[in-house]
C-alpha cells in the first residue's frame, strides 16, 4: 500500500478531508527533508503516484549548483525536461524512508499536531453550524466549576453562569444543551454551551412540535426562570389547529418530554393575542381576573383579580406575575378586589 492509499484509510477512519489530508503530510514531509538536509528556506514536497517512492520535491533550476538538496543544475534538467530553462523548478524523486530516524521523529511529531489541527478544524466547522442548536451531549467531568460535556468526540464547557441550579450533572449523564458561542483564542477554540437560555426551551418545543416547524404555530415569546418556572407564548397561523393545544400534546404528553428534560421547572404554555389585554390575561393563567386598566404612555397595566385569586396571581415569591410581565413586556401592577377599593377609597 503506497503512502496515498494508506493516507485514504486516514482520512476514512477520522472522518477528515482527504485533500487536506495530502496536503499537511506534504508539508510535514517537508519539515522532515529539511531536518534531514539541514537547510534552510521554503521547500516544497508534493505526493506523487507516479513515482516508486510516492513523492517529489521540487528543485530550482540553476546555473551553478550551491545547494543540491533545493538546487538542480540546467544540463540536468534538461535532462529530465529538455524545455527547462534556469528559474523554472523541475520535480525529483525523494525516498522519504532514506530521511533518517531524527527526520522521521520531526515528521511523525509534525504529523500529529497536523492531524490534530485538521480536527480540530473539522470540529470547528461543525459547531460553527450548530450555534444556536440544541445537541445532547453526556457529562464528563466537572472543572473549576465548569461542567464538560463530550458531544461528536469533542469536549464542549458547560460554564457556571450557564447551569441551573437544579440539574445534578452527574457523570455519564446524557442532557441536552443550547450551542450559545465559540470561543477562540490561539491555542484553538472552546464551545460554549447553555442549559439557562430561553432559547433552550424554544428548540426543544420546535423538536417536539411539528406544527412549529412547519411554521402552523408560532413562539411568540418566551420567560423563563431556570429550573423553576417558564411561560411561552405560542399562536397559531391555522384557524384549525389550537396552538396551546399543539404544543401540549395529547394529555400533556409533548410538554412532558421538555419538562422531563428540564426537571423541576415547571412550563405554561399560554395563548398569544395581539390585543395586550387579552395578552395579559392569558399570561396571568392560571390566575383568574376581573379587571385591567392600561397605560399606554408608561406600558403598564393595573390588574385586579379576585381577593381568592391574588397570591396565585403573584406567584410564590412573585414568580407568576414577574414571568408574565417579561412574556408580555408590560410591567404589571396586581391587586385584589379588597385592596383595590380600599386604594380607591382612600383616593376618595
Amino acid at each position: 500500500m503506497d503512502i496515498l492509499d494508506q493516507l485514504k484509510v486516514i482520512a476514512q477512519e477520522r472522518e477528515l478531508s482527504l485533500d487536506e489530508l495530502k496536503i499537511e503530510l506534504e508539508e510535514a514531509l517537508a519539515v522532515a527533508y529539511k531536518k534531514y538536509k539541514a537547510v534552510q528556506g521554503e521547500v516544497t514536497l508534493r505526493l506523487d503516484k507516479s513515482v516508486a517512492s510516492g513523492a517529489v520535491i521540487e528543485k530550482e533550476v540553476v546555473g551553478e549548483v550551491l545547494e543540491p538538496s533545493m538546487q538542480i543544475s540546467v544540463q540536468a534538467a534538461q535532462k529530465r525536461q529538455p524545455e527547462a530553462q534556469i528559474g523554472d523548478f523541475i520535480a525529483v524523486e525523494v525516498d522519504p524512508n532514506t530521511f533518517g530516524r531524527i527526520a522521521a521523529q520531526t515528521f511523525k511529531q509534525v504529523l500529529q499536531q497536523k492531524f490534530r489541527e485538521a480536527e480540530l478544524r473539522k470540529l470547528h466547522d461543525q459547531f460553527s453550524d450548530m450555534v444556536g442548536d440544541v445537541v445532547s451531549g453526556i457529562v464528563a467531568r466537572r472543572e473549576e466549576g465548569n461542567v464538560l460535556l463530550n458531544v461528536n468526540r469533542h469536549e464542549i464547557v458547560l460554564p457556571k453562569r450557564e447551569q441551573v441550579g437544579t440539574d445534578d450533572y452527574r457523570p455519564q449523564e446524557r442532557m441536552r444543551v443550547l450551542v450559545l458561542k465559540i470561543d477562540e483564542d490561539r491555542r484553538g477554540f472552546q464551545v460554549v454551551a447553555s442549559r439557562s437560555h430561553p432559547n433552550l426551551l424554544r428548540k426543544l418545543l420546535e423538536q417536539e412540535v411539528p406544527e412549529i416547524a412547519e411554521g402552523l404555530v408560532e413562539i411568540k415569546s418566551i420567560a423563563r426562570e431556570p429550573g423553576q418556572r417558564s411561560k411561552i407564548a405560542v399562536q397559531s397561523h391555522d384557524e384549525r389547529i389550537d396552538a396551546v393545544g399543539a404544543c401540549v400534546g395529547q394529555r400533556g404528553s409533548r410538554i412532558q418530554v421538555l419538562m422531563d428534560e428540564l426537571r423541576p421547572e415547571k412550563i405554561d404554555v399560554v395563548p398569544y393575542s395581539e390585543d395586550v389585554k387579552t395578552f395579559i390575561i392569558n399570561a396571568l393563567s392560571p390566575a383568574k381576573v376581573n379587571t385591567i386598566t392600561m397605560n399606554e404612555e408608561e406600558k403598564s397595566a393595573y390588574v385586579v383579580v379576585p381577593d381568592s385569586q391574588l397570591s396565585l396571581a403573584i406567584g410564590r415569591g412573585g414568580q407568576n406575575v414577574r414571568l408574565a410581565a417579561r412574556l408580555t413586556e408590560w410591567k404589571i401592577d396586581i391587586r385584589s378586589e379588597e385592596q383595590a377599593e380600599q386604594e380607591k377609597g382612600g383616593s376618595n
